[in-house]
């Protein structure tokens, strides 16, 4: 089984990050996004999850997985290989940094605040930048 986790690691906005702080990623007509289940998941609960636990939450909701199915479905959706948090419209576009602690638990960090700019400058996690949205 593949993971997507991360420890001791800050992921920073991409470099083509559109905003200068962290904004709220917002719900459409059609129901919450990619970004807001995301948020509201990691945000809800900071430190608690790992990159895993979140991208497979929000699969789940998504796909209407029951409770009863989700240890097979699990198995299954990290059976291939699975996009990182590197990839989340989190950093790419609403400008929210992941920080992974030493356990791979994670929580969102708002770009503009000090403590995105000290998780920034901490040289003994390792710092990795979201995706470009677009080709440089």
């Amino acid at each position: 089984m593949g993971t997507t986790n991360y420890a001791n690691a800050f992921i920073q906005v991409a470099d083509d990050c559109p905003v200068a702080e962290g904004l709220e990623p917002p719900t459409n007509a059609k129901g919450p996004t990619i970004a807001t289940l995301q948020y509201e998941l990691i945000a809800a609960h900071p430190y608690e999850l790992t990159s895993d636990d979140v991208l497979f939450a929000v699969h789940a909701q998504r796909q209407e997985i029951p409770e009863s199915e989700r240890v097979e479905a699990r198995a299954a959706f990290f059976a291939k290989d699975q996009a990182c948090l590197r990839s989340s419209p989190l950093g790419k576009r609403y400008g929210w940094g992941t920080h992974h602690d030493a356990e791979g638990r994670l929580a969102v960090v708002p770009l503009g605040s000090d403590r995105y700019e000290e998780l920034a400058a901490d040289s003994s996690l390792t710092q990795l930048k979201a995706m470009r949205s677009k080709r440089a």
